[in-house]
């Protein structure tokens, strides 16, 4: 089900954004310890700031697309397996990332920290392939281009 133009770059903009603030705070934090600690402890505290807000408006994004793709596309069966895989991984990058705000427990924090992690990696790409996989099976008058 083909998103509007102005939805879709919302949408890509959003992941964009995630993924990007995501690599660079891993990056970040990996730099805790060197002789800048303090100024990368700085920049990754911003960098989650900055990728907690755009969470939120990731959230209402997809809150969005539910009715308007997802729903309709699922009747329609098109898409289904990489939808649903799509569905799943955005489901265990909510879990986590709620997991990982909220819960203070060192036994679960790291592997949460890394399934989290791995998703926000796989997004992008799992993304791509949705989105290819969708205009493939797309009648040809209604495709529409990528950006």
């Amino acid at each position: 089900m083909q998103l509007s133009c102005l939805f879709r770059r919302a949408l890509y903009v959003a992941v964009t954004l995630m993924f990007v603030t995501g690599v660079v705070w891993l990056a970040a934090d990996w730099q805790k310890s060197s002789p800048q600690g303090d100024v990368w402890q700085t920049t990754a505290a911003w960098l989650l700031v900055v990728h907690g807000g755009g969470a939120m408006a990731t959230l209402m994004l997809l809150g969005a697309l539910v009715p308007l793709h997802v729903y309709r596309g699922w009747r329609a069966k098109r898409n289904r397996m990489s939808g649903g895989v799509m569905a799943t991984v955005n489901a265990v990058l909510i879990a986590t990332s709620f997991g990982l705000y909220y819960v203070a427990s060192d036994a679960i924090r790291p592997w949460m920290s890394d399934i989290h992690i791995g998703g926000g990696f796989c997004l992008p790409l799992l993304l791509l392939l949705h989105i290819l996989l969708g205009r493939r099976t797309a009648p040809k008058k209604t495709q529409a281009p990528l950006l």
